[in-house]
């Protein structure tokens, strides 16, 4: 592979790992891997980027098998690219998508499924020795999270870079933050990567589906809508909001 399509998406990983302190001497980080593009060029990426980085750490990949057929050849073709990028491969072997789709039956399957994968990828990581789980949301992720949570909850809030799990001992983080999905894109067709189909019966009918539409729409009208989005969001000294209302005696 060529790392000379990576440089942009390495340069912004640098850039996350030093704002926010992401990789510590020693760690050993496990990349969620389920396929798709974003998980992929994360790994592709932190391979590279463990060659050159100011500290040293260690590398591997942990995929979810949730149970869906006729994922097979898939798999396996996760665990060649893998081994051709000297990264130990785990799978950790789930019913989740019997329990979501056939047990639970449920019409919004999202957040269930979300939290199960988590909890697999957690206690898998535990188990394996591994202090930190990297995830592959990008910097319109942050975005789209960032309006369901407006939209839905009334809350303004977004997923954070590094996050420390209490109760597993586990830290997350996300070294593509500051990559844009376009980015993402062009890299997996110079470097000739196919993500693998989603086999989910609910891929593309969720409401970060919708949001994500949403936002592609205000792009075209306002071209530098998401650029401007993301750094309100990333600028803690740009916020004037509303001050607590004054409470009553």
């Amino acid at each position: 592979m060529e790392s000379k399509y990576l440089r942009k998406i390495l340069g912004c990983i640098r850039r996350a790992a030093e704002d926010y302190d992401m990789i510590s001497p020693g760690d050993r980080i496990a990349v969620g891997l389920s396929g798709g593009k974003d998980s992929l060029i994360l790994c592709v990426a932190l391979s590279y980027y463990r060659r050159f980085s100011p500290v040293p750490f260690e590398l591997a990949a942990v995929n979810v098998d949730m149970g869906l057929k006729g994922t097979e050849k898939e798999r396996a073709a996760l665990e060649a690219l893998m081994e051709e990028l000297e990264i130990p491969f785990h799978v950790v072997k789930t019913d989740i998508a019997e329990v979501v789709f056939e047990v639970r039956k449920e019409s919004n399957p999202c957040s269930l499924c979300s939290k199960m994968r988590r909890g697999a990828l957690n206690t898998k990581c535990v188990e394996l020795g591994y202090n930190k789980l990297a995830l592959g949301h990008n910097a319109d992720d942050l975005t789209e999270t960032f309006f369901l949570s407006m939209v839905y909850e009334g809350r303004l809030n977004t997923f954070q870079p590094v996050s420390y799990m209490s109760r597993t001992g586990m830290t997350v983080i996300r070294p593509l933050i500051y990559v844009k999905e376009a980015d993402i894109k062009g890299a997996m067709n110079k470097l000739r990567l196919t993500p693998l189909p989603n086999p989910c019966p609910a891929n593309h009918n969720t409401e970060r589906e919708h949001m994500k539409n949403i936002l592609d729409g205000l792009q075209k009208e306002i071209p530098i809508a998401k650029d401007r989005i993301f750094s309100a969001i990333t600028s803690p000294e740009r916020y004037s909001l509303l001050p607590p209302k004054k409470s009553k005696q």
